[in-house]
């Protein structure tokens, strides 16, 4: 049986147009709803997940990646604890249009 993801509304109707469209950051979307649905799938709020686990289940490049993920944090989409500089990053899924 195929696995299912359920999405915000607000994710396809408003958060692709700017982070594709305005933003010009297709991969930014992409590493979005890869990391949405890892967190779902472990029932957990923070992913443990290196870059390149990340492009291996994106198709997208590490470097992609790493744009990405800057672009993410910086929107406030997403973000990253690092218990050491050297950790695999463990990242948390944002749903800034949820706060009220």
């Amino acid at each position: 049986m195929p696995k299912t993801v359920a999405f915000d509304t607000y994710v396809v109707d408003t958060l692709m147009p700017v982070l594709v469209g305005h933003d010009g950051q297709p991969s930014a979307f992409l590493v979005y709803l890869f990391l949405w649905s890892q967190s779902r799938a472990t029932r957990s709020r923070a992913v443990p997940v290196s870059y390149a686990q990340i492009a291996i289940g994106t198709g997208l490049s590490r470097s992609a990646v790493q744009m990405a993920v800057t672009a993410l944090t910086r929107r406030q989409l997403l973000a990253v604890h690092r218990r050491s500089a050297t950790a695999v990053p463990e990242y948390s899924v944002l749903r800034p249009w949820r706060r009220g």
